[in-house]
């Protein structure tokens, strides 16, 4: 099980790259490997990816509370011009679901095997920082999410399992190739992962029912989830305030960089 310093390392590395587009798949491979932290535990993981969900309703409460009120207010017959957006929000999130749903679903064998490898950790992330890094010279069309861009988007995501492929960072750069509007993308890159991080949550959690916690192991999971929810608001909130500032290619640029240096270190390119 795993100690209280990996439940602190682990939920601040969890928390951080989760929603930075650096890949929180890919780092905790790395480091998993660098400082020998392998093992952490099926429950502690599943806590970790709670805390980062807990994030999220937190972080975007207003959008998510609109796009709960919404379908009743269509039902009334009274909804607003912001009702109506917000619904259509509530169907595009439904629709970037499937293609993670359905790969997931049919290759989790496959993928699971991919993450034992931290070269195609390694590989993976320096195609993340080659997608982040070339935003800048996308033209920005600054269009409204479209159900034809949140399919898109939901393809990227489903290509986010791969370790070292950023589920934001993939997101985010298939919405602006499709024309959307970059701020507007991120905070619906962030919304529509909720399925997916919780369908995970719900999935790994059957395996749990049943398992007793000792008061360490309690403490241990209970400081992990609160430094993976605390660093996830973190890097929402720095995620966002970069792309609005027309700054997020730096986290391409340290992509590239930690990829590089990876593979002189583990592999000697």
């Amino acid at each position: 099980m795993v100690s209280l310093l990996k439940a602190i390392v682990l939920g601040t590395i969890q928390g951080l790259t989760e929603f930075l587009p650096v890949s929180s798949s890919g780092h905790l491979v790395i480091f998993s490997h660098l400082l020998q932290f392998r093992d952490a535990g099926l429950m502690f993981d599943v806590f970790m990816h709670f805390g980062t969900l807990l994030s999220i309703f937190v972080m975007f409460r207003k959008e998510l509370l609109e796009m709960i009120v919404s379908p009743f207010a269509l039902l009334k017959g009274n909804a607003t011009e912001t009702n109506r957006y917000y619904w259509r929000w509530d169907l595009y999130v439904i629709l970037a679901s499937i293609p993670a749903a359905v790969i997931g679903l049919y290759f989790e064998d496959q993928i699971e095997q991919v993450f034992d490898s931290v070269l195609a950790a390694l590989i993976f992330l320096f195609i993340t920082g080659i997608m982040i890094s070339s935003i800048p010279f996308i033209k920005n069309k600054n269009r409204e999410i479209t159900g034809p861009m949140s399919f898109i988007m939901g393809f990227a995501q489903a290509f986010a399992i791969l370790p070292g492929i950023s589920r934001s960072g993939s997101t985010i750069f298939a919405g602006i190739l499709s024309g959307g509007n970059q701020e507007k993308v991120a905070r619906f890159s962030f919304i529509m992962s909720i399925p997916a991080v919780a369908g995970a949550v719900v999935l790994k959690a059957r395996d749990l029912i049943g398992t007793p916690l000792t008061s360490s192991e309690f403490i241990n999971i209970a400081l992990g989830t609160l430094f993976s929810f605390a660093f996830g608001c973190l890097a929402i909130w720095w995620l966002l305030d970069f792309v609005k500032k027309g700054k997020i290619q730096w986290f391409g640029y340290y992509c590239l960089i930690i990829s590089i240096l990876g593979l002189i270190y583990f592999v000697g390119f």
